[in-house]
């Protein structure tokens, strides 16, 4: 049983946000090279450890929150199953295997995934008291990971991979903090103090004009030149609606309460959201993918 509980605190579940590790190899053009494939792989690898350190290490610090919310006390840690100790102890095993796994994948990888660890010690330390810091925290580890990837296949990030993945990562952040104060309401305060910051209508606006931010971004990279000339096709453009029905079903959940707590766990609970994600990665497949397979 407390194998299983162990595996719960590291949530591998949630390691479906670290393909954002893997973007830089698909967009770069690198999946037919075995060794890109292979540092790449082992730099995402680096990232669900250290992600999963994080969060046993965030569990072992809020669980007096945790007990106190709804979902979230359900938890290992917040259920009593595993004591806060052990759960600083397999946090520090997560972190230094995370690390040792980073080294392999190339040194610029192993500071990539240090300054991730850095970021979110600092998170759970302080910044997440602070409201809009908080979410811009975690957006910045989503860009991390996107530097990690093309750190580890040795190219440059695209300034339109960077801005596309990081109003994304702001949308879905405010989102989540909006689903959070929606879902707690008056005792929200009690298990995240940032949220009682925010005055009231501003997550709405700052959900809405995140949203606004990215589709604008994906939009002008969809028919940017240099894209074209990247992907060796002008057709980029039709992977469009599919960002844009996901985004507007994401916002219709989202005011609905029925999405916003885990962007991962939306995505495969709502059909709708399900067909989004897939067709716009068949369709930059289909556009992408056969022009560059040798």
């Amino acid at each position: 049983m407390i194998v299983l509980d162990i595996a719960r605190l590291a949530r591998p579940q949630q390691w479906v946000k670290n393909s954002f590790v893997l973007v830089g190899l698909i967009f770069g053009h690198g999946w037919n090279d075995p060794v890109l494939v292979h540092a790449a792989l082992l730099a995402t690898a680096a990232f669900c450890l250290a992600s999963s350190a994080v969060y046993a290490f965030n569990d072992a610090i809020d669980v007096e929150n945790d007990r106190r919310h709804p979902r979230k006390r359900l938890r290992p840690v917040a259920a009593g199953r595993v004591g806060p100790g052990a759960a600083h102890v397999v946090a520090g095993l997560l972190a230094a295997t995370g690390l040792i796994v980073a080294e392999l994948a190339g040194r610029p990888v192993l500071w990539t995934v240090a300054a991730y660890l850095c970021l979110n010690l600092a998170y759970t330390k302080a910044l997440k008291l602070v409201p809009i810091v908080d979410v811009f925290c975690i957006a910045a580890g989503f860009m991390l990971r996107l530097l990690a990837g093309t750190s580890a296949i040795g190219i440059e990030a695209s300034s339109w991979l960077l801005a596309c993945g990081f109003f994304l990562t702001l949308f879905l952040g405010f989102a989540k903090r909006k689903a959070e104060l929606d879902l707690l309401d008056a005792g929200a305060a009690d298990h995240r103090a940032a949220l009682s910051r925010y005055p009231p209508g501003f997550l709405d606006a700052a959900v809405m004009i995140s949203s606004v931010c990215m589709v604008v971004a994906y939009g002008s990279y969809s028919v940017s030149e240099a894209t074209a000339l990247m992907h060796g096709t002008n057709h980029m453009v039709w992977t469009l609606p599919w960002v844009l029905l996901g985004t507007f079903r994401y916002l219709l959940r989202l005011k609905a309460g029925l999405a916003g707590a885990d962007p991962s766990v939306d995505l495969y609970r709502d059909p709708v959201l399900a067909v989004c994600a897939t067709g716009w990665t068949l369709t930059t497949w289909l556009l992408i993918g056969p022009a560059f397979i040798q």
